[in-house]
């Protein structure tokens, strides 16, 4: 088990480091993804997401249907809503497309993402799935604010729309030349959760919320019990300073009572 988390870890890390040098260098600020963590139903949606968008390319091998009954989610809803490549509930989340088949179209064979959310952050997540842009000097017609000539295309354009570059012009002081530096991206064309805002612009808060469910259910999938965890350490703290402590100062007090 370790050495496939491990193996999954080497393959995201490969996949996704172009976008970890931007940001380590500071050519990309990531925005903070909301932490959704102690809400089910928002990481019940994030699921789904993850099932209807990300399978068919990506899957999740550490991660077993069953698991999101931890959710709050029936054996029944689980197999309807999001069982499309397994028969039992039982079984890992397998991606639906041959190894070969993604190599052959994408460049690379799309990794594994049980634990890519450990290996990047949920920051680094939340920002690239909402910074892709059109370039059709792309094989995808895709290119990426925070990862420049991703292989990967916007899978969840129908939901955003379709956004493009914004360059403004630098000149280079080094060779006294003019040049086009993308500065931001902005929504060309509207999709299913963006919408004409009271200034005439475009909304993307609903596109953001889904992409911060999914985000945060990536980060559920790299440690379930996370919050469980939390909550253990919390209550082990508590029991730590009310009731230990005071019983172990008193206990040293009446040891060290006929001494003095």
């Amino acid at each position: 088990m370790k050495s496939n988390i491990k193996k999954w870890l080497a393959a995201a890390s490969l996949a996704l480091a172009p976008l970890a040098a931007l940001a380590s260098e500071g050519g990309v600020h990531l925005d903070r993804a909301p932490n959704l963590l102690r809400d089910p139903v928002s990481l019940q949606r994030g699921a789904q997401t993850f099932a209807n968008y990300c399978l068919s390319c990506h899957g999740a091998l550490s991660m077993r249907y069953n698991r999101l009954q931890d959710l709050g989610l029936s054996e029944a809803q689980i197999k309807a809503n999001l069982m499309f490549a397994a028969d039992k509930i039982g079984e890992p989340m397998r991606v639906s497309m041959a190894a070969a088949d993604g190599k052959a179209w994408f460049g690379a064979t799309p990794p594994d993402l049980s634990v890519i959310a450990r290996a990047r952050g949920a920051d680094w997540l939340y920002t690239y799935l909402r910074t892709f842009y059109r370039d059709d000097s792309r094989p995808t017609g895709w290119n990426n604010l925070v990862f420049d000539k991703v292989g990967m295309p916007h899978v969840l354009w129908e939901l955003q729309g379709q956004q493009v570059p914004v360059y403004e012009t630098v000149k280079n002081h080094e060779t006294g030349k003019e040049e086009q530096h993308l500065t931001s991206l902005k929504l060309e064309k509207p999709g299913l959760l963006t919408r004409v805002a009271d200034d005439g612009g475009f909304d993307q808060t609903e596109y953001n919320t889904r992409v911060a469910e999914l985000v945060n259910y990536l980060v559920y999938m790299g440690e379930p019990a996370k919050v469980k965890r939390e909550q253990i350490g919390y209550a082990v703290l508590l029991f730590l300073l009310f009731i230990l402590v005071p019983i172990s100062y008193f206990l040293k007090k009446e040891y060290w009572r006929d001494v003095h």
